[in-house]
């Protein structure tokens, strides 16, 4: 047996253990990874705010402890005033569930014939083995739920924490970055942080303009249909289907739709109507253009980019795919090389009709020699260019026999 054997088996199993616990570590720490990765985008949208704050002699720990008891307010005043309209609401609808129970059943009764009555459905719902699964498992799901709620809070708080560190000590940690590299390589990641709070900062405009607008139209319809606490829940709306991703858009609608099936059940309906029309005109219309107006990316690219996040991230990479995609393209974008674009009708998207390429009329030509049976006019104007050849041919015979009869006659007659 060779003497490396022995040590490249050992090496060997070393490499994959390796591999294997960090690919462990990995997996275990993927969600803490997640959680860094949205408190830093987070600590970028309040760069701007803190940096302009610092500027003017408060402390960078002190603005951005305002900035985040700013937001806390605002967000906990909101979701106390939601939260109380929909307690109102939700009273209202038990209340008057048994007369819209009845309205239904008087509609069922004159279109369909029946005899329907309200006191027998509910005896029969009581007595009715789902109900009785269903409160079980509701019962049962109760811990599940409330395990659920206490793990997305420590979430938010762990997200909390590490995006008020990022903000407020952020030129300890640039620097702490920078330490570690050459001066060049410094140039470049200083430039790449400045274009991420640029892109990021650009990204939160965006969608606080389609928020404004969503608002602005769910406001208007709800007026219209005079549903009660429009005001909040057009903000709800607008808030909502920007800010979370994926479901933000059903769990926006579903509240307006509750409020307004209190008002009547048809305008439920409206509202439904109106969320899916509007929704399909924010997604091929307002948010393409604002996205590459703000963010400076094409639409196609934003698009993409929000599928590929989804599909890496869920929920978080759907949210941080435009910013991060816009600041990788705007930092590469130096790096590449543009070269001035020849004017060529055919870059505009034009076919020319001037003229016709060297590839063109070589396949003209050899298209015209397969066929079977030519044009009469191109097959004489053929026959008469052949012609005029032999004739040329023959008179340049001619000529070079008359050339050599002096030529000859001279040589013949010279002594």
């Amino acid at each position: 047996m060779p003497r490396w054997l022995p040590r490249a088996i050992v090496l060997a199993l070393a490499l994959i253990a390796v591999f294997q616990l960090g690919s462990w570590a990995f997996h275990q720490l993927t969600g803490l990874l997640i959680n860094i990765l949205i408190a830093f985008f987070l600590a970028l949208a309040v760069e701007p705010a803190v940096s302009w704050m610092a500027a003017r002699g408060v402390r960078r720990g002190f603005g951005t402890f305002l900035v985040f008891v700013g937001v806390l307010v605002v967000g906990a005043g909101f979701v106390t005033l939601l939260g109380s309209m929909l307690a109102e609401q939700i009273i209202k609808i038990v209340e008057d569930f048994p007369q819209y129970l009845d309205s239904v059943i008087n509609w069922i009764n004159t279109h369909f014939h029946t005899e329907l009555r309200r006191v027998d459905i509910q005896e029969n719902l009581l007595r009715s083995d789902w109900l009785r699964n269903y409160v079980q498992n509701s019962a049962t799901g109760v811990l599940d739920v409330s395990a659920q709620v206490l793990g997305g809070l420590f979430r938010l708080l762990t997200v909390a924490l590490f995006s008020f560190y990022f903000a407020a000590d952020g030129p300890r940690l640039r620097r702490a970055i920078c330490s570690v590299l050459p001066p060049a390589r410094q140039t470049e990641v200083l430039r790449a942080w400045e274009i991420a709070v640029n892109k990021t900062g650009g990204y939160l405009y965006s969608r606080g303009l389609m928020a404004l607008v969503s608002g602005l139209a769910h406001y208007v319809l709800l007026e219209f249909l005079d549903v009660p606490y429009a005001p909040v829940l057009a903000v709800w709306v607008g808030l909502v289907s920007q800010f979370i991703p994926t479901i933000g858009t059903y769990l926006a609608g579903a509240l307006p739709m509750l409020i307004a099936f209190t008002v009547a059940p048809w305008y439920a309906v409206w509202v439904l109507v109106f969320v899916v029309v509007y929704q399909q005109f924010e997604n091929y219309v307002l948010q393409p253009k604002l996205t590459a107006r703000t963010v400076d990316i094409h639409p196609a690219v934003a698009f993409g980019s929000v599928v590929a996040g989804t599909a890496l991230l869920g929920a978080v990479g759907a949210l941080i795919a435009i910013p991060a995609v816009a600041t990788l393209q705007a930092f590469l974008g130096a790096y590449v090389k543009r070269y001035d674009v020849t004017d060529d009708p055919r870059v505009l998207g034009h076919r020319g009709s001037g003229g016709t390429s060297a590839f063109g009329r070589r396949v003209r030509g050899l298209w015209a020699q397969r066929r079977p049976e030519g044009d009469g006019a191109e097959r004489a104007a053929g026959v008469g260019t052949a012609r005029a050849g032999t004739a040329g041919a023959g008179t340049a015979g001619a000529g070079t026999a008359g050339a050599a009869g002096p030529g000859d006659g001279g040589t013949a007659g010279a002594p």
